[in-house]
């Protein structure tokens, strides 16, 4: 069966080497990727060729979408971020270029000078042939639904390709009042992959919907990672909670405007109750694999996806379906 993964990560430290340590230490990241063990693979993020290709096979995964892992330009204001943002996606085209069967990718944007961005993610479409952009959390502490942004959200939905809403780092306040202070390495578990993460990219989310930012785009399409980001399982609270507020301000619920403008993937998350929950609240159609690669392996994703209790078809939906049609891929 083809299986494509779409949130797989890889980083270029050459290039990323032109971010100053301390704009990645105030970002709540630590320079050179060093992670604690649980969650360390900076080795395996370099890496795009045999080693990766190698394990992809080995797990039956046809496809990676490939994105850029934190830190990235959105740290550089003005012209160094647009130029650090051009150089690595003119790599990611040569990767893509030399595997076109097994990569595709997406734009890597300078979100702190957001038309520049948006200029960015139409070359990358346009003329290198991505399928999409990535933007990892917020920018400056702002989310997507702030103003300066409508002319990006505005590119993506004129250009009719996904934002794969991805999470980052706490701001520092907020990593200090809610994170902190815990023994070991727990702090900082608990602000990324353990909680703050999924919970940042929940609420980024419902500030789309909140402010109108949907309603405004009503052609951008999202992608989130992690079976939701724990929405699945809010949205009867949420639809109670603000119907107020989207009847008097917005044209949809929140639950019809993240089914209407959200597709889910599984990265990092292979247990069935959150994919039956996910399920429920999305449908398959809107349901994408993927694995999280290097954080998570690629033969647990597999082994997840292959003893799914589902239809054929849904299975081949989640396996490939999906991202085929939502992001244009050719399969050979």
């Amino acid at each position: 069966m083809r299986v494509v993964a779409l949130e797989e990560h890889c980083t270029f430290p050459d290039i990323a080497a032109r971010i100053g340590t301390e704009a990645i230490l105030a970002r709540g990241l630590t320079p050179g990727g060093h992670r604690p063990p649980a969650i360390d693979r900076a080795a395996e993020l370099p890496d795009t060729g045999a080693g990766r290709l190698a394990d992809m096979d080995a797990a039956g995964i046809t496809m990676q979408v490939l994105s850029v892992a934190q830190a990235g330009a959105d740290l550089l204001p003005g012209e160094a971020g647009v130029v650090l943002a051009r150089d690595t996606n003119d790599r990611l085209a040569e990767i893509v270029a030399g595997h076109p069967d097994r990569y595709a990718a997406f734009a890597h944007l300078p979100t702190a000078a957001p038309d520049a961005a948006a200029d960015e993610l139409e070359r990358c479409v346009r003329q290198l042939g991505f399928c999409g952009g990535m933007v990892n959390g917020t920018t400056g502490e702002l989310f997507l639904d702030d103003p300066r942004f409508e002319s990006l959200l505005a590119r993506f939905a004129a250009l009719d390709v996904p934002l794969y809403l991805h999470p980052s780092p706490p701001p520092p306040a907020i990593r200090h009042i809610y994170y902190d202070r815990l023994p070991g390495h727990s702090s900082l578990l608990l602000s990324i992959a353990g909680w703050g993460w999924h919970s940042e990219t929940a609420i980024h989310v419902l500030r789309l919907v909140l402010s109108g930012a949907l309603d405004r785009h009503r052609g951008l399409k999202l992608i989130i990672g992690h079976m939701g980001e724990g929405l699945p399982a809010m949205f009867a609270r949420c639809d109670q909670v603000f119907a107020d507020e989207t009847r008097e301000r917005l044209t949809r619920s929140v639950s019809r405007t993240l089914t209407d403008q959200v597709w889910v993937t599984t990265s990092g998350f292979f247990s069935l109750p959150p994919l039956m929950t996910l399920l429920m609240a999305f449908g398959a159609d809107r349901v994408m694999f993927s694995v999280d690669y290097p954080f998570s392996p690629n033969a647990a994703g597999r082994a997840f996806l292959d003893a799914l209790p589902l239809s054929p078809v849904d299975c081949e939906k989640i396996a490939h379906g999906n991202a085929d049609r939502l992001l244009r891929l050719n399969p050979a």
